[in-house]
């Protein structure tokens, strides 16, 4: 899932939409979905796919994962802990992050 929204689109808009499609896809049976990081000011509005996809808990059956973790921007031990952090909150749906040192 990449996160591009109309530049100026209420970010509660756009994350709600976002939402929407990974609960739909949930519903429709698909396996999984990617969550991507990105820090592209009012377009892509996702820089932390963990918390968006805490959010996305309360699907029944989808796997969840982070498309990228930049490791500029985090440091690899706190990834770890939230990612397995999140695999307990959604009983154990994460897929393994992947890291990316540029």
């Amino acid at each position: 899932m990449t996160p591009r929204h109309r530049p100026g689109l209420n970010p509660d808009v756009a994350f709600g939409n976002d939402m929407e499609i990974i609960e739909h896809l949930d519903r429709l049976g698909y396996d999984e979905v990617w969550v991507g990081e990105h820090h592209s000011g009012g377009v892509e509005l996702i820089d932390s796919p963990e918390l968006f996809i805490a959010a996305a808990e309360r699907t029944k059956h989808i796997k969840l994962g982070t498309g990228v973790a930049s490791l500029p921007y985090h440091h690899p031990f706190n990834i770890a802990q939230r990612i397995v952090q999140l695999d307990y909150m959604t009983r154990c749906r994460i897929m393994s992050a992947r890291a990316r040192v540029s």
